[in-house]
């Protein structure tokens, strides 16, 4: 079990990202959420600002998220703070070419010069790593990206099968950043928490959480768990940051006071917390993200139907 020995100057929690050398905050600010429909601009940068004034330090993003509206609202909340916080976004093509120009998309509407984490975003289907990986693959990209300077740290995400994540993690690669889910009913189905999360604390790669209310709030709606319940048991396991999806003043005062106040569950807690949703949890009902396509990207739906297209 992680233990938190550091807190940055604004009393959050910090923890080593795996073997990168950085710190991060042990809330990550997730950033699907602050650019709702409900969010105007100004809101966005707000929150923004408020977390970073509140000891986030971890900022997520992805090239297609709200169609590049999420990048270019953080760029916009970052311009001038862009030193405080880790920088985090997910690129969306298979290929090479693709990928790199997603990357300059990236960068412009990020207002910086380097990403610190560039992540491949939703490993979902089974053949990815290979789209990845073969000639002319995005993973060409990336290592390019990092040679020239524009990217620090590679990584990939997924939240459909351990199995396919697991690929990733056999591809010869030294992944830095791997981001999944990591909830209480996780544990009884797909389990990224048993099957992947223990090579990637071996292995000295950063682990990113997310989906610890499951995306929609079915963890606390469907499954009766609280909020705090919910972030308390994600991040009493060794993951270095949970992403949180913020979309309101209310949120960000809720996630910083729990990043804050955290104390880790014991292991006898864990266990009552995975025993209470044990019979619901077996099939998936509540992880929509691993069960549906509900949280599919659109983006990576068409690409396997037409997966010549970029």
């Amino acid at each position: 079990m992680t233990q938190v020995l550091e807190r940055n100057s604004s009393g959050m929690p910090v923890r080593e990202l795996g073997k990168t050398g950085l710190k991060v905050s042990i809330i990550g600010f997730g950033g699907g959420h602050f650019v709702r429909p409900t969010v105007d601009e100004q809101l966005s940068v707000r929150l923004v600002h408020g977390a970073i004034d509140g000891g986030i330090t971890f900022m997520d993003t992805a090239w297609e998220y709200h169609n590049g509206e999420s990048e270019r609202r953080m760029g916009l909340a970052l311009h001038d703070r862009r030193d405080k916080v880790v920088l985090m976004t997910k690129v969306c093509a298979r290929d090479s070419a693709t990928a790199t120009d997603q990357l300059h998309e990236s960068l412009r509407r990020l207002q910086t010069d380097v990403i610190d984490i560039w992540q491949f975003h939703e490993v979902n289907y089974d053949n990815d790593p290979e789209l990845i990986f073969q000639p002319g693959g995005a993973i060409e990209a990336a290592v390019a990206a990092r040679q020239a300077g524009k990217v620090r740290f590679i990584g990939f995400t997924g939240h459909k099968s351990p199995h396919i994540l697991q690929k990733m993690l056999d591809m010869d690669f030294a992944w830095d950043t791997c981001q999944m889910p990591v909830n209480v009913p996780d544990a009884h189905y797909r389990s990224f928490q048993n099957q992947i999360l223990p090579q990637l604390v071996e292995r000295g790669i950063g682990t990113i959480g997310m989906k610890s209310l499951g995306g929609a709030g079915q963890m606390i709606t469907g499954l009766g768990l609280t909020a705090d319940q919910c972030r308390h048991y994600a991040l009493s396991q060794p993951i270095s940051t949970l992403v949180c999806g913020i979309q309101s003043v209310e949120n960000l005062q809720q996630d910083i006071a729990i990043g804050r106040s955290f104390e880790s569950l014991s292991e006898a807690e864990q266990a009552r917390l995975r025993e209470i949703v044990r019979p619901q949890s077996g099939d998936g009902r509540h992880e929509w993200f691993k069960s549906t396509q509900r949280f599919d990207s659109q983006y990576h739906r068409d690409q396997h139907e037409f997966p010549h297209m970029g």
